[in-house]
């Protein structure tokens, strides 16, 4: 049997994403045509790959096993053409890193504009995911570097320090947890709260942290930003967890409360990694250190 590489690229966005239609769109199809070539991919091999959900899609034993085996074969392809792309005279280089939301957010324009105003001939195409996904996705050769939370680094990788971030929640002066010198996550799902959309790799850390307590968020609404959250979180709208970094800056504009979590995932070291350094190509070792100096 013979798949073509757009095949297995197309059957890692769809277990990347856990959707079928999430992953039609990374592999730039529409989501019939990924149903289809799916299916072919099933009836070529006699068995399923993925089992379909209400709530996306789970990959079978045979999947994990073809998941396995596409993650080497389109590394080894990647690796092949970012080699011959030195020899290319007067091609574009291109850089994946994928990031999650607080690096995207709040530190990655500051360190990455000066790497990219330095070198026109570059482009970055940044991705947000989760931490944990983001130290898969680096390991298996999906992206050239990746910046993750230090607390799901892999011994597989090579890691360098990016920035340190805390999380904080921040509410209205008079709301209940405002005068708390510090706050564990549990009892901030006591209260309404005000949060990222589903998409965002920090609304998805956070959703993941409140199912282990066993607790829903009683979330009122979601919106697309730090600063708009801050907002109706000094509304009185309800309480949120931000990079202290943006509650610093919504207290400039707006009467609000920042109070520390005192878990200890919520204080975490943002980490620069890689596969290994010693194989990168030019242009993303030279932004790999880029990335890796601290800003004064």
């Amino acid at each position: 049997m013979r798949f073509d590489p757009a095949d297995l690229r197309l059957f890692l966005n769809v277990v990347l994403t856990g959707s079928i239609g999430a992953g039609a769109e990374r592999s730039h199809l529409s989501a019939a045509a990924a149903s289809t070539r799916l299916r072919g991919m099933e009836e070529a091999l006699g068995t399923r790959l993925l089992e379909r959900k209400r709530r996306g899609v789970e990959t079978t034993a045979a999947g994990r096993v073809l998941e396995g085996h596409a993650r080497l074969i389109l590394s080894q392809l990647d690796s092949m053409q970012a080699e011959l792309s030195e020899y290319a005279q007067g091609r574009r280089g291109r850089i994946r890193l994928m990031c999650n939301t607080v690096t995207l957010v709040e530190f990655l324009p500051q360190a990455l504009g000066p790497f990219l105003a330095a070198h026109p001939e570059v482009d970055v195409d940044i991705e947000e995911q989760p931490s944990r996904r983001i130290v898969a996705a680096i390991a298996d050769g999906l992206a050239d570097i990746g910046i993750a939370a230090y607390a799901v680094a892999t011994p597989r990788l090579e890691t360098r320090l990016f920035r340190h971030d805390r999380l904080v929640v921040v509410a209205a002066p008079g709301h209940p947890l405002a005068d708390r010198a510090a706050v564990a996550f549990a009892e901030v799902l006591d209260h309404d709260l005000v949060g990222l959309g589903a998409d965002s790799a920090i609304q998805d850390l956070l959703t993941s942290h409140a199912a282990q307590a066993g607790r829903p968020m009683r979330l009122r609404t979601r919106l697309r930003t730090f600063a708009g959250i801050c907002e109706l979180a000094a509304l009185g709208v309800g309480a949120a967890v931000v990079p202290q970094a943006a509650a610093q800056r919504a207290k400039a504009r707006v009467d609000l409360t920042s109070i520390p979590l005192t878990d200890p995932w919520a204080s975490r070291d943002l980490m620069v990694c890689v596969k290994s350094h010693k194989v990168l190509p030019p242009l993303v070792k030279a932004l790999l250190d880029t990335l890796a100096t601290p800003t004064p």
